[in-house]
């Protein structure tokens, strides 16, 4: 059963070839057996996912249950769930259980899905890599040596080694998409707002989107159906009217323009990773899209002013963490202001801290106007250029990470280079817009990942064009060598 995508599992039951608590158990086991590999769950809520499988099947007695009813799913560690631990891969809320959900936590309950646990992550979502997690690093199903990608590589990596159906995820700067090309799944940023972020554990707000990993772009699609919701509980959720993203995924791509953008295609992407990236997009020329070259001339600057922008939110979202009022709090402190110090300094890590001392920086008095407020008016250009763009063209393709999974350690003494892994998803944060990324290729035995950009609340068309590649390659079905 676990090598069956979300849709047909959903069929399966439907068709009641067997049962929730049956899949459910199937899954449980699974994680208890293979997860020790790969790392891929901080906390396993077996109890209670057997539980909601019992209440899926009641409502898929009744006949009328919706589509997700009975699916077993993961979430991210950073969405809050009532009664259950949410540690955002720290230390210093390794102790915190929330009396409340996130908003699309509740949206996938309400729509039946099965909560099997909470999955590993970089600390706070801050890493390319699933490096700085206090549980330890998550290993890549597809060679154990490498790094599934971050900072939702707990989600990607337990969906590729098929111990979850899907998962939820987030993405600041690539979280979803680069594990997702990391990993060979079809990862969904939506558009900034789309879907709450209300009990959302905060890294960078203007930045932060939920969205999905998933083997195919028809699971997104059911996902991102369940997800999405006007939320007045999020100041940043756009009152949008829903849609179903199943409705138009067989509609043929006759017409499309795409736009390839020539800066990524530049020096610092592994030539055989860009060459799995032109071939499908000549895939799409097959199926009736036109394609022309494209710039987007300030996409060099995404990068630096992301890491202006990001640090100077996180040092402000992560002041919370003090250890008076909940987390992590250091032993006998002397007086509040070592209750401060050494509470952050103890439960903090590496990255965290590094991406504090930069933010508070870049936000300090004399530095705000050459660092922060420079690096807003770079956004604005950015975004610009995808405003332009979308005169000319429909959908904007190119590679989602430079190269295939890398070593663990590889990078981690050289955090510039590690930043650089997100050089091509980026820009799309600043701008807001959603991006897509889907498996088209392999490249050493890994996959690496084609990325979509669509135009503002363009999920739709996106999850078409993304489904029609699927329906016409086989890249989305490989399973990573060794799964049993």
């Amino acid at each position: 059963m676990h090598d069956q995508t979300m849709a047909q599992l959903a069929l399966g039951l439907k068709r009641r070839d067997f049962s929730s608590v049956e899949l459910t158990q199937h899954y449980l086991e699974r994680i208890q057996r293979l997860d020790a590999t790969y790392n891929s769950f901080i906390t396993i809520t077996e109890q209670q996912a057997l539980q909601q499988a019992e209440e899926a099947d009641r409502r898929l007695a009744q006949g009328d249950a919706p589509t997700l009813c009975g699916i077993p799913i993961a979430h991210k560690d950073l969405f809050c769930t009532d009664g259950v631990r949410t540690s955002c891969g720290s230390k210093m809320l390794d102790n915190f259980v929330p009396p409340y959900s996130a908003t699309i936590v509740e949206n996938l309950q309400a729509a039946g899905a099965v909560m099997l646990g909470k999955t590993n992550m970089d600390e706070f979502a801050m890493g390319s890599s699933n490096e700085t997690s206090y549980y330890g690093p998550v290993k890549n199903p597809w060679a154990i040596d490498c790094v599934p990608g971050g900072s939702s590589g707990g989600s990607a990596a337990a969906v590729a080694a098929q111990l979850a159906a899907g998962a939820t995820a987030s993405d600041t700067g690539g979280s979803i998409r680069q594990p997702a090309a990391l990993c060979g799944l079809t990862g969904l940023k939506p558009t900034y707002g789309r879907v709450s972020r209300w009990g959302m554990i905060a890294f960078a707000s203007s930045l932060d989107q939920a969205g999905t990993l998933t083997r195919t772009a028809e699971d997104s699609a059911l996902m991102l159906n369940a997800m999405a919701s006007f939320d007045t509980l999020d100041s940043t959720c756009v009152d949008q009217p829903l849609e179903d993203y199943t409705a138009n995924l067989n509609q043929p791509l006759k017409g499309l323009k795409i736009g390839v953008p020539k800066e990524y295609f530049s020096e610092g992407l592994h030539p055989e990773t860009g060459a799995a990236v032109e071939a499908a997009i000549k895939v799409y020329e097959g199926l009736g899209a036109s394609v022309q070259e494209i710039s987007l001339p300030h996409s060099h600057l995404a990068v630096p002013a992301y890491y202006v922008i990001a640090p100077a939110e996180c040092s402000a979202n992560l002041s919370r963490f003090d250890g008076v009022r909940y987390g992590y709090r250091c032993e006998t402190p002397k007086d509040l202001m070592d209750l401060y110090q050494r509470s952050r300094s103890e439960a903090f890590g590496d990255e965290v801290k590094r991406r504090i001392l930069v933010g508070a920086y870049a936000l300090s008095a004399g530095y705000y106007d050459a660092y922060y407020s420079k690096a807003q008016k770079v956004r604005r250009l950015i975004k610009q250029d995808f405003v332009d763009a979308f005169t000319q063209v429909d959908v904007i393709m190119g590679p989602t990470s430079p190269s295939p999974a890398f070593a663990f350690g590889a990078k981690t003494k050289d955090p510039v280079a590690m930043y650089l892994e997100d050089i091509y998803t980026i820009a799309t944060n600043l701008a807001g817009l959603p991006g897509l990324s889907i498996p088209c290729g392999l490249v050493e035995n890994k996959p690496v990942g084609l990325q979509l950009i669509g135009n503002y609340f363009a999920e739709g068309r996106l999850l078409n064009i993304a489904h029609q590649f699927q329906q016409t390659t086989d890249f989305h079905t490989r399973s990573a060598p060794g799964i049993e």
